[in-house]
Parts: C-alpha cells; sequence; structure tokens
C-alpha cells in the first residue's frame, strides 16, 4: 500500500477547487482546507464562497480562512493540524517563513506555468499574450520568492492557434491534478528530487488590466487575435462601433481574399460579414476573422448569431475603433 499524507490544502478558485477534488478522492487524508475570506460580488453584492470552501463544505472538511498570517495564532492553529504537507494552488494570500516551516514536508505549490517562465499572478493569460507555443504546470517547493523555489514536476502542453486562455486553464486542470497526485506520492515515498530555478531565465506574469483589452487595430492580425484569446474570458478585449462598445471573445488571424472596394480602406473597417465570422481589415492588410463577441445587455454570442440579429450594426463597411486612453486619469 502506497504511504498516505496529511494534508492541509490552501486555494480559492475553480483551478484550485479541480486539485482539491483530486486530493479528496485520493488515498491521502484531507485534515483541513485555508481559502481567501468570503467577498461581496455582483450586482446584488451577496456574500460569495470561494469555489474551494464550497467544495470543502460538500465534503465536510475544515475551512479556514484567515485575512493573512500575520497573527502568530494563525500560524499557531496551523501547527496544530500536524500536517505533513501543505499543498498550495491560487490561494492568493502570501505565506510568511513561518508558515513555510510548519509541516513536516513544507508548502508545495501548483503553479499553471514551465517555470521559471511566467512566475507571478497571470501566467496562463501571459503565456497566451506572450504568443508561447507551449506551456504547462510546476509542481514547486516554495520558498520566501514570489514562484522562486525548486521544481519537483514539471508537465508540458501545447498551446493551439485557436485556443483562449479559458479554453487553456481547463486543458491545464487536469495536468495540474496529476502532476500534484505523483509528486505527492514521491514525497511521501522519499523518491523525489528537486531541481533549481534558473532565474536568468524567468520573467513576471503581471496581473491583468482591464485597459489592456482596447484594442489598436493599427497592429498586425496575429497580434490582435492573441490579445483577444488572451484576455478572453477576462477582462475581455473590447472596442467601438460608434458610441457602442463591443467586447470582442474569441478571433483569429485569417488569409482570405479582400473584396477590391476595401483595398483603401481604414484598419478597424468590417470587409465580409459570413457564417464563418466578422473580417476587419488590420495593419498591412492582414484580417482578423472574429468568432465570438457580445453587444451591451447582450451575452457572448458566435458571430454568426449576432450578425442575424445586429446586421445593421456589423455590416460591411462599419469600422471598429478604440477610443484614445485618458493618461491623466
Amino acid at each position: 500500500m502506497s504511504k498516505s499524507l496529511k494534508i492541509v490544502f490552501a486555494g480559492t478558485p475553480e483551478f484550485a477547487a479541480q486539485s482539491l477534488i483530486a486530493l479528496i478522492d485520493s488515498h491521502h487524508q484531507l485534515v483541513a482546507t485555508y481559502t481567501q475570506p468570503d467577498r461581496r460580488a455582483g450586482r446584488g453584492k451577496k456574500i460569495n464562497q470561494s469555489a474551494v470552501k464550497k467544495v470543502s463544505l460538500a465534503h465536510d472538511i475544515p475551512v479556514y480562512q484567515p485575512d493573512n498570517f500575520k497573527d502568530p495564532d494563525s500560524v499557531k492553529q496551523l501547527s496544530e493540524l500536524d500536517a505533513d504537507i501543505m499543498v498550495v494552488v491560487a490561494y492568493g494570500i502570501l505565506l510568511p517563513q513561518a508558515v513555510l516551516d510548519t509541516p513536516r514536508l513544507g508548502c508545495i505549490n501548483v503553479h499553471a506555468s514551465l517555470l521559471p517562465k511566467w512566475r507571478g499572478a497571470a501566467p496562463i493569460e501571459r503565456a497566451l499574450l506572450a504568443g508561447d507555443l507551449s506551456t504547462g504546470v510546476t509542481i514547486m517547493q516554495m520558498d520566501k520568492g514570489l514562484d522562486t523555489g525548486d521544481m519537483l514536476n514539471k508537465q508540458t502542453i501545447d498551446i493551439t492557434a485557436t485556443m483562449t486562455s479559458g479554453q487553456l486553464h481547463d486543458a491545464l486542470i487536469p495536468i495540474g491534478c496529476n502532476s500534484l497526485l505523483k509528486t505527492l506520492q514521491q514525497l511521501a515515498d522519499g523518491t523525489s528530487t528537486a531541481t533549481r530555478q534558473d532565474d536568468q531565465l524567468a520573467c513576471y506574469a503581471s496581473k491583468l488590466f482591464k485597459s489592456e483589452g482596447q484594442i489598436d487595430w493599427n497592429q498586425d492580425a496575429s497580434q490582435i487575435s492573441l490579445l483577444i484569446r488572451g484576455l478572453s474570458p477576462r477582462p475581455v478585449a473590447h472596442s467601438n462601433i460608434g458610441t457602442t462598445v463591443i467586447r470582442l471573445w474569441n478571433a483569429v488571424a485569417s488569409n482570405s481574399e479582400t473584396d477590391p472596394l476595401f483595398d483603401s480602406a481604414l484598419v478597424g473597417t468590417i470587409c465580409r460579414t459570413d457564417k464563418s465570422g466578422i473580417e476587419v481589415l488590420c495593419k498591412g492588410g492582414t484580417k482578423l476573422l472574429i468568432k465570438s463577441l457580445q453587444v451591451p445587455g447582450g451575452k457572448q454570442l458566435s458571430a454568426r448569431d449576432l450578425i442575424n440579429s445586429k446586421r445593421e450594426l456589423f455590416s460591411p463597411g462599419s469600422c471598429f475603433t478604440t477610443p484614445c486612453i485618458d493618461e491623466t486619469k
């Protein structure tokens, strides 16, 4: 029988909740979970529990929600759980050295990139925005730095030419779960090996800002496609047709022939609409095919469906523009 570990889990969003479910289904013993405090969210400002808390409560796992670990009582509470190891997945709270040192085997982290590339808050989105051809999951022994600890396991996945950040997120979940279980068993059996990160190869995945989603049509279609797919499902790229703000959820570069009528058209001009999508002129005569988008007050729809209901808005000759950003605000 494989050795079992007493585990404390720390995480917050759905990506973390899936790793928690994998642990629940394993032979390891989950003694408690930590997640961020409940937040008010949505139009009604209702109290919102994290995905990790919901899973924990459904399986009768004790849940702790400290604001941070600055209070010595929080560290003492963790120590009293007498866990072998703490598994951290997108927790969102920095762990002080006292916490890292508390479990017998320390703390390990499931990070959604191939470290040392894309350390930080938004590794999935930054990999796609940068045009990376592959990414993956790294299981890391945590230290006091930001995603700088020794690597225990790495698994790679290709990034396809049509993949959005949301789709990449979902594809990474089973890879992260499998890598986590494999690493835990190696730690339990004493067969795990650690590899130091090369800091010279490191880059930082800074958090996303809504302003990054403003589309500059004076870019190549392939660059705009990366922006749209990298910011889907959040914060979502956007542009205007007149005064109407359009959110763009998915798009790919197109190599179709352009009607000669649009040879001298401005970038951002819609040059074709059909069942395949909405085609827009970009820098250097490149073309972007919008596959999924959203108008104010509506939901995300395929371009084909939206053309049928908003034909006057998306007719050939209409032009996408992006308002100038007031840098003083």
